[in-house]
């Protein structure tokens, strides 16, 4: 496994610090993060409905996604373009969707990032609610701060799921925009939720180990552990060398 690759992208393979002072004011010494600052929400929605439909859908297999529900991104959070049957859901997921901080806190505001996924009905369940909160509040303005606190009290209130055992996601689409590095689409991957937890326990990010503890969520603040493992193929089964 090319480790090194995994820490140029890592977490849904997103991420940018969002500033504390206000909405999306940036500080002297962030004048080097390349996207300091909320775009022109058109910048982040897709202007073919159908284009952002089909890039949910590739994903996963045609199997599963044919019959998934499919989420589009509106001016105030996702909507469903449409029903699903086997109760996956898949969606692409914007920037936002990263760790609030930390080493990967480069493309949280990019407004070019494109993260195509489908979660499996148990994640679809505990974890998109997540994605629908986050985005409903970065759409919305809100800094940091305000989107860390206000996820602490929706788990306080227990008006966001507690994780259900189980939950996956397919992230095997050859068309995801996950940095604005050269290897933008990374590699075809699967994604596992948990508990927190100790990576030793799963062997991740081992010598040879093929699997990879995600910072997506980590407790900061969501109580939640993302796992990785490499798929070796993309979604339309086509190879895709992981090592």
């Amino acid at each position: 496994m090319n480790q090194n690759r995994f820490q140029t992208i890592a977490s849904l393979s997103f991420a940018l610090i969002l500033i504390s002072d206000g909405p999306w004011q940036a500080r002297a010494q962030d004048r080097q993060i390349p996207y300091p600052r909320m775009a022109p929400i058109e910048q982040y929605l897709m202007t073919d409905r159908n284009a952002e439909i089909a890039l949910a859908r590739s994903a996963a297999p045609d199997a599963i996604a044919r019959d998934a529900e499919v989420l589009v991104l509106g001016r105030h959070g996702y909507e469903t373009a449409v029903k699903g049957k086997n109760g996956f859901v898949c969606v692409v997921e914007r920037g936002w969707m990263s760790p609030f901080d930390g080493d990967f806190a480069i493309n949280f505001l990019n407004p070019k990032i494109r993260g195509p996924l489908c979660f499996n009905p148990p994640a679809a369940r505990s974890v998109l609610p997540l994605t629908y909160k986050r985005t409903e509040m970065i759409l919305a303005g809100k800094s940091k701060a305000q989107v860390i606190d206000a996820l602490k009290a929706a788990y306080e209130k227990k008006e966001l799921p507690p994780l259900e055992p189980g939950g996956m996601s397919y992230m095997m689409s050859k068309d995801q925009y996950l940095t604005d590095d050269g290897d933008h689409h990374w590699m075809a991957h699967l994604m596992f939720y948990t508990p927190l937890m100790d990576g030793a326990v799963w062997g991740a990010d081992l010598p040879k180990s093929p699997v990879m503890l995600n910072p997506q969520f980590s407790g900061a603040p969501e109580p939640i552990d993302v796992f990785m493992v490499p798929a070796g193929r993309w979604s339309d089964g086509t190879a895709e060398p992981v090592m």
